[in-house]
């Protein structure tokens, strides 16, 4: 899909099946999505701008490549967002980090949003949103919606798994914001489920039902 990519790492696909086991402990399900958000992190920050700072190594100086421009924001769609967020700030200490609140609602499946709390200069720096299920894509256009109320123009989108029915819909809403996932699988179900999935992230994640 046009503006998808699909990161098909051996270790990402490997840590994903584990993940999708209904078995897997709440331990391990948490350990396992902070690794994967590692890997997914660096197609993620693939291109991001560089520039050349001058620096001394012990033998002598050069002119050596750095990130260009502010710090990048970390957008965690609530609550689930933040197993991907703690992998993510692992690899760039440095990021900003936004917390934008949503639960769906089920009998709607419309997202509702309870918080938000960003940076204020969004439209200087790169956002990622995380959240690491793209169901039907409520919670998503939702939370870039309110990213781009607030400024931010240069947005990317990471989740750990899609339904092609939520890919289809954000792509139609925001066509500017590519998606990175781990894979994209076969279909929602009556409950706006991804199958085959792996269950409720958030639940997984924290213990909970």
């Amino acid at each position: 899909m046009q503006g998808v990519t699909v990161v098909d790492h051996p270790l990402v696909q490997h840590k994903l099946t584990i993940m999708r086991k209904k078995e897997t402990s709440t331990a391990g399900f948490r350990r396992l999505l902070r690794e994967i958000s590692l890997l997914l992190g660096y197609e993620v920050t693939r291109n991001l701008e560089l520039t050349t700072t001058e620096i001394e190594t012990p033998i002598e100086t050069m002119e050596a490549p750095t990130l260009e421009g502010k710090k990048l924001v970390f957008a965690s769609v609530l609550r689930a967002g933040n197993g991907l967020l703690e992998g993510l700030l692992d690899l760039v200490p440095a990021a900003r980090v936004a917390h934008i609140g949503l639960y769906r609602d089920h009998e709607t499946l419309e997202a509702v949003e309870y918080f938000f709390k960003a940076p204020s200069d969004l439209a200087d720096r790169l956002v990622i949103v995380v959240d690491p299920m793209l169901a039907t894509a409520n919670s998503a256009i939702a939370a870039i919606d309110k990213l781009k109320g607030r400024g931010a123009t240069n947005i990317r989108f990471l989740c750990l798994l899609a339904a092609p029915e939520g890919i289809e819909r954000f792509i139609k809403a925001h066509p500017d914001v590519p998606v990175f996932t781990a894979s994209i699988d076969r279909q929602l179900n009556d409950k706006g489920y991804i199958m085959p999935g792996l269950g409720d992230a958030g639940d997984r994640m924290y213990g909970t039902k």
